[in-house]
């Protein structure tokens, strides 16, 4: 569709129904809200990574990065 065609199909619609604010596409919801991030040092390879503050345990120090439980994981069902 042209430009002009598209403005004129606008200003029809607005006529039509004044509270129209033209096409905003499929998904109309607001965006999710980010994920609240901290800082914290893995006790394995000591590298600091960015994590989900709700799957922090209590004791950062006891942190271990999904790198290292990955890496365990494999070395334990080899």
């Amino acid at each position: 569709m042209s430009r002009r065609k598209d403005q004129e199909r606008f200003q029809r619609l607005k006529a039509q129904n004044s509270r129209y604010k033209g096409f905003r596409g499929p998904d109309t919801q607001a965006a999710k809200p980010a994920e609240e991030l901290e800082t914290a040092i893995c006790s394995v390879c000591n590298r600091k990574r960015n994590v989900s503050v709700t799957t922090l345990p209590d004791d950062r120090a006891s942190f271990v990065c999904l790198g290292c439980q990955q890496e365990r994981a494999s070395a334990a069902s080899a």
